[in-house]
């Protein structure tokens, strides 16, 4: 039994009823305890991380802060030397806490200009490589992204495959993230957005497509670079969107911020996602992150600060032990 006191903290035998007396320190930190009569050993009391993990909080953090900047599980493993396994568990319990704090903060909020667009990823193998055999979960993953124009807030997510159905996901997302004032909403010529907008959102915005024009890949481009874009056509497509403000460059510019701050979404390595849900705990982990904890370089504050969910700027620390 565990008394604490102003001065220190004491234990208690619970078999003599007795004061334990300082044993020493448990190699994972914690103080130890011996009954002086019986000389049965305690040891205090865990902090769990995440309620279920016995590392550290502070390695817990330098862990996830090292993954939010680009460095890979293995060179995590290397620097903080926790077990791989580990990393990865802290991983997926850390975005399922995200995902949960993101949907229960970012809910029924005034916005005024929205921009949509998705990015490209995979799990295990590319798609052109899958045989019968492999699963949903295996293949090509894209993420679509919405984000507000001003205060460069992501206001939904969602990880799918580039069909309708996930389409019409992610803009029920969307929906719920928003409040009913209207506002505007770009996305690219992805053709799944019309009926799904039309469908979930027709209440709400004026909506605008911005489909570019591609020119003839040059030689040695064809594989691993995308064709100059020529020209990109404003199509009008309900309400009446502010042609001025159809664009799509803040949430492309988020896709960049993604690529370089998530390693598993570098191009051409080896660190990509090998299970759906890695990948899918990785992105919450990222959103709630850019959301919550980085500053912008243009607002001088955190999205979230801008938008008026939250005063301050959180930490890590802060951001995986929220309860939603």
């Amino acid at each position: 039994m565990m008394n604490n006191t102003q001065d220190a903290l004491t234990m208690i035998c619970e078999a003599c009823n007795l004061n334990c007396q300082r044993f020493g320190t448990h190699r994972n930190g914690l103080r130890r305890f011996r009954c002086p009569s019986c000389k049965k050993t305690y040891t205090e009391a865990h902090a769990r991380v995440l309620d279920s993990m016995y590392i550290s909080q502070d390695k817990a953090v330098l862990a996830l802060q090292l993954l939010l900047e680009g460095n890979s599980i293995r060179s995590t493993e290397r620097i903080t030397g926790t077990d791989r396994n580990t990393l990865m568990r802290l991983l997926v319990l850390a975005g399922e806490r995200c995902e949960t704090l993101m949907v229960s903060k970012i809910q029924n909020l005034t916005v005024h200009d929205v921009e949509v667009d998705e990015i490209w990823g995979f799990v295990q193998k590319k798609e052109g490589h899958k045989s019968a055999a492999d699963g949903e979960e295996v293949g090509d993953a894209y993420c679509f992204v919405g984000i507000e124009r001003s205060t460069k807030l992501v206001l939904a997510y969602h990880l799918g495959k580039r069909t309708a159905k996930a389409t019409d996901d992610f803009i029920g997302k969307l929906a719920y993230a928003t409040a009913w004032s209207r506002y505007q909403l770009t996305s690219d010529g992805f053709k799944p957005y019309i009926g799904a907008v039309k469908m979930i959102l027709r209440d709400r915005v004026d909506f605008a497509q911005l489909i570019k024009v591609y020119g003839t890949p040059r030689d040695g481009e064809q594989r691993y670079s995308p064709a100059e874009v020529v020209d990109s056509v404003p199509v009008e497509i309900m309400g009446r969107p502010v042609r001025d403000r159809i664009c799509t460059s803040y949430v492309e510019r988020q896709n960049l911020s993604i690529r370089m701050g998530m390693r598993r979404m570098t191009r051409l390595t080896n660190g990509f996602s090998k299970k759906w849900e890695n990948l899918q705990a990785a992105y919450s982990l990222w959103f709630a992150y850019y959301n919550f904890c980085r500053v912008h370089s243009t607002l001088r504050v955190t999205p979230a600060m801008e938008s008026g969910i939250t005063d301050h700027i959180w930490t890590i620390g802060e951001l995986i032990a929220r309860h939603a």
